[in-house]
C-alpha cells in the first residue's frame, strides 16, 4: 500500500539542490541581493513622481467607455463640428403648492446671473430658460446650463456645479432646488470616483496589514511584503501613466481602481506562497541564500505561471469593442506583471537581506518541524481520500445548487437612480423633474443628417413613438450647418437611461435610416447606453471563450498534461456559476438592489478564472511535485497539507482587498467586489480544498496523462490511509 507520509515518518527524500546555481542566485546571492535592491530604488526614484500624475491622465469622457464603431460614438464625434461637447446641468425648481411670484422673481434673477458664467467650461449665454410645466399656475420651472466637455471636462464637472449651485442655491421654505440632467449625474459620478485611488489603496492596505499578523504572526514580517508591493503599484502607475501619456493608453476611474486592488491582491498572494516555501527550506538549510533559491526554484514557476495567466487573460480584454473593457487589460496586465517581477526579484532579496529574525517571534530554524503536516488540511486529505468519489459528487451538485440563483440576475444595465448606494442630489432632481416634465427633456436624442434630407428625418423622427412631437431643437434642414450636414435633437417621453428610452432609439434609428440618401445617425445619453448594452453582450460571448481557452493552455503547458488541465477548468467554471447565483440572489434579496451592469458576468469571470485559477495552480504543481516522489494520491494529500494554509491566507487576502470595491458608493462597483470576493472564497475553503482534491484522488495517476507520471505507478495506486495515532 502506497501511504502518505508523516512527520513521523521517514519523508521521501528529494535532492537538495546543494550546489544549484541559476537565476535564482542571480535574486538572492550574496552580492546580488544588493544589486537588486539598488535597482529597484532607482526604478522607485524614477517612476515615483510619474505614478502621482495617474489621475491627471485618466480619460473619464463619453468616448472613453464607448465602443469605438457605435453610431453614438460617431455622432459624438461628429457633433465637436457643431459645438463643443457638451453636457446639460439641468437645474429644477418646483413647489408641490404652484410657484409663487417671488418664486418666479428669483428664478427669473438666477438665469440672469447664471447667463453671466464662463467658469469651469460653463457656457453661461447658452442657458435655456427657465420652462415652466404649465403656463397657468406653474408647479416646477427647469434651467439648462450647458458644460462643455473636453479633455479636461471630467474633472471640472463637479467645480462647474457647485458654480452652479451658488447661484441657484439649495432651495427652502417649500422651494425644492435641484441640479440634475447628465451635468448633475456626472458631477456625483465624478465625486464619488474623486479620491478613489486613495480610498481604494487605504483599504486594500488595511486588508493585507490584518490577513498578514494573523497569516505570519509576525509585526516584522509583514512589513517585507507591504513594502514590495507598494514599490510594485508605484511602478505599474508611473509605465502606465507614461503609455497614457505617450502612447494612447485609455485610463480611467475604472481602471485605475481595478489596478489598485489587483496589484495588491495578486502581490500579496505570490508573497504569501514565496514566504511558505522559503520557510520550509529554512527549516532544512542553514544557508538562508540557499533556502532562498530553492524556494524560487520551486515555487518560481507557479508563481510564474499564476501571473501569466492573469496577464495572458487581462490582455484578451483588447478584443473587446467596449473602449473602457479594452483600456482595462493593458492597465491590469501592466500591474500584475510588474507586482509578480517585484514578487520575485525585490521581496526575496529583502528577505534574504533581514535573515531569519524576520519571522520573529516564530523563527524557522535549521531542524524544526514543520506544522503544516500536522494541520486541519493534513486531516481534511485523509478524510476525503477514504470516500473521494461521493465528496467531488456532493460537492458538485452542491455548487450546481447555488448556480441556480443566476434565474435571479439581471445584468441588463443600471439606471441612474439605480446607479449610487446612497442618493445624491441629482437623483432627487430626476425624480422631481420627471414628475412635471418629459421624462427625457434632460438628455435629448441627437441626430445627424444630410442637410438636403433633414426636413424628411425631421418628420421622420417627430412621427416616432415615444418622441415628443414639437420637442425637435433646431428647425431641420437650417442653419447651422458643417459639410453639407445638420444637427438637431429630440426629446423623449421615458426618462433617458430606461429601457422604455431605449426601444425609443431602436424605433428612431429605423426610422431614420430608412430615408433615401439621408445618412442619418442618431447619438445621445440613451444611444450610447443601447451601444453599450450591444457591445458588452458581444464581449461576454468573444472574451469569455478566449479566456478559458487561454488558461486552458497555460495549464497544459505547466502541468505537462490534458485531463488535469479539462478537471480544473471545469471546477473554474462550476465556482464561477456559484457565485453569480449566490450573488445575484444576494442582491436581490439582502442588499435590494435593482439589478446589475451588463459588463457585470465578464469582470467576475474575467477576475475569478484569472485569479481563482492561481490557487489550482500552486496545489496542483505541488501535488505534481510530490507525485514524483510518493505516488498522485499520497501526492494529492501531501500537497493539500502543505498548501493549504498559504493558499486559505492567500484567498482570504485576495477576498478582502475585492471586498475593498464595497467602499466605493457605487453599486457596479459593490457588485463585482462582492461577486469576486465571494468566488475566491468559494475557490479557496471548497473548490481547491475539496472538489479539486477528491477529484485528483478518485482519478488517481490517469489525471497526468498523457506525461509519463500517468504510467510511472507500477502498482495500484490505493487511497492513502492515516498514520498511526492520526
Amino acid at each position: 500500500m502506497t501511504e502518505i507520509q508523516d512527520e513521523r515518518w521517514p519523508q521521501p527524500q528529494r535532492p537538495t539542490g546543494a550546489g544549484r546555481r541559476g537565476i535564482a542566485h542571480v535574486v538572492c546571492g550574496r552580492r546580488a541581493k544588493w544589486a537588486v535592491l539598488v535597482l529597484w530604488l532607482a526604478v522607485l526614484f524614477l517612476t515615483a513622481p510619474f505614478a502621482q500624475k495617474l489621475t491627471d491622465a485618466q480619460d473619464n469622457d463619453a468616448a472613453s467607455w464607448l465602443p469605438g464603431s457605435a453610431e453614438s460614438t460617431q455622432v459624438l464625434e461628429i457633433s465637436e463640428n457643431f459645438r463643443p461637447e457638451q453636457i446639460p446641468a439641468i437645474v429644477v425648481y418646483a413647489r408641490d403648492g404652484g410657484l409663487t411670484a417671488q418664486d418666479r422673481a428669483a428664478i427669473t434673477e438666477d438665469v440672469a446671473r447664471l447667463k453671466q458664467l464662463t467658469d469651469h467650461g460653463i457656457r453661461g449665454a447658452e442657458t435655456r430658460g427657465p420652462v415652466f410645466n404649465r403656463a397657468v399656475d406653474p408647479q416646477a420651472a427647469q434651467v439648462q446650463v450647458p458644460i462643455t466637455m473636453d479633455e479636461k471636462g471630467w474633472e471640472r464637472i463637479a467645480p462647474a456645479v457647485d458654480s452652479i449651485r451658488d447661484i441657484a442655491g439649495t432651495g427652502g421654505a417649500g422651494l425644492a432646488v435641484h441640479i440634475t440632467g447628465p451635468g448633475g449625474t456626472s458631477a456625483d459620478f465624478s465625486e464619488a470616483f474623486e479620491g478613489i485611488d486613495s480610498t481604494l489603496l487605504l483599504s486594500a492596505m488595511a486588508v493585507v496589514i490584518v490577513m498578514l499578523l494573523i497569516t505570519y504572526r509576525s509585526p516584522t514580517l509583514l512589513l517585507i511584503p507591504l513594502v514590495s508591493v507598494i514599490v510594485a503599484l508605484l511602478t505599474a502607475q508611473a509605465f502606465i501613466y507614461l503609455l497614457a501619456e505617450h502612447a494612447g493608453l485609455t485610463v480611467n476611474g475604472q481602471s485605475a481602481g481595478i489596478l489598485t486592488v489587483l496589484v495588491f491582491g495578486a502581490g500579496t498572494d505570490y508573497a504569501l506562497l514565496l514566504v511558505a516555501r522559503y520557510r520550509e527550506e529554512l527549516r532544512r538549510h542553514e544557508d538562508r541564500h540557499e533556502a532562498m533559491a530553492l524556494a524560487l526554484h520551486r515555487a518560481g514557476p507557479a508563481v510564474i505561471a499564476s501571473g501569466a495567466t492573469v496577464v495572458l487573460s487581462m490582455l484578451v480584454l483588447l478584443a473587446a469593442e467596449m473602449n473602457s473593457t479594452r483600456g482595462l487589460g493593458p492597465v491590469a496586465a501592466i500591474g500584475v506583471a510588474v507586482a509578480l517581477i517585484a514578487m520575485l526579484t525585490l521581496f526575496p532579496a529583502l528577505l534574504v537581506i533581514f535573515g531569519r529574525w524576520i519571522f520573529w517571534p516564530v523563527i524557522p530554524h535549521l531542524g524544526t518541524e514543520n506544522p503544516e503536516t500536522r494541520g486541519i488540511w493534513a486531516r481534511m486529505g485523509r478524510r476525503i481520500a477514504h470516500r473521494p468519489r461521493m465528496v467531488w459528487t456532493v460537492t458538485a451538485i452542491a455548487l450546481a445548487v447555488c448556480s441556480l440563483g443566476l434565474i435571479q440576475l439581471r445584468a441588463e444595465g443600471l439606471s441612474n437612480a439605480d446607479a449610487f448606494t446612497d442618493k445624491p442630489d441629482s437623483i432627487t432632481g430626476q425624480e422631481i423633474s420627471e414628475r412635471y416634465f418629459p421624462a427625457g427633456s434632460g438628455d435629448p436624442l441627437v441626430i445627424i443628417s444630410n442637410q438636403a434630407q433633414a426636413v424628411q428625418v425631421g418628420r421622420a423622427v417627430a412621427g416616432t413613438e415615444g418622441v415628443v412631437p414639437t420637442s425637435l431643437g433646431l428647425p431641420p434642414g437650417t442653419k447651422p450647418s458643417y459639410e453639407g450636414k445638420v444637427l438637431f435633437e429630440a426629446t423623449m417621453t421615458a426618462p433617458a437611461d430606461s429601457e422604455a428610452a431605449k426601444q425609443t432609439v431602436e424605433r428612431v434609428r429605423d426610422a431614420v435610416h430608412a430615408v433615401p440618401d439621408a445618412d442619418a445617425q442618431v447619438g445621445g445619453g440613451t444611444a450610447a447606453l443601447l451601444d453599450m448594452d450591444e457591445a458588452t453582450t458581444h464581449d461576454n460571448i468573444l472574451i469569455i471563450p478566449l479566456v478559458l481557452l487561454v488558461v486552458l493552455l497555460i495549464l497544459t503547458a505547466l502541468l505537462r498534461a490534458l485531463i488535469a488541465p479539462l478537471l480544473l477548468i471545469g471546477t473554474v467554471i462550476l465556482s464561477f456559476t456559484a457565485a453569480l447565483g449566490i450573488s445575484a440572489l444576494a442582491f436581490r434579496h439582502l442588499f435590494d438592489y435593482a439589478g446589475e451592469s451588463t459588463d457585470f458576468p465578464l469582470f467576475v469571470f474575467v477576475f475569478l478564472v484569472a485569479l481563482g485559477i492561481d490557487y489550482n495552480i500552486f496545489l496542483t504543481t505541488r501535488i505534481r511535485e510530490e507525485a514524483a516522489h510518493q505516488g498522485t494520491r499520497p501526492g494529492v494529500v501531501t500537497g493539500l497539507a502543505a498548501t493549504g494554509a498559504v493558499i486559505t491566507s492567500a484567498g482570504l487576502v485576495l477576498a478582502g482587498t475585492f471586498a475593498a470595491l464595497g467602499t466605493l458608493p457605487m453599486v457596479a462597483f459593490a457588485e463585482i467586489g462582492f461577486a469576486v470576493a465571494l468566488g475566491v472564497l468559494l475557490d479557496t475553503f471548497i473548490v481547491r480544498s475539496v472538489l479539486v482534491t477528491s477529484l485528483f484522488l478518485d482519478v488517481g495517476p490517469k489525471v497526468w496523462w498523457p506525461h509519463r507520471l500517468a504510467r510511472s505507478e507500477q502498482e495500484p495506486d490505493r487511497t492513502p490511509a492515516d498514520p498511526p495515532g492520526a
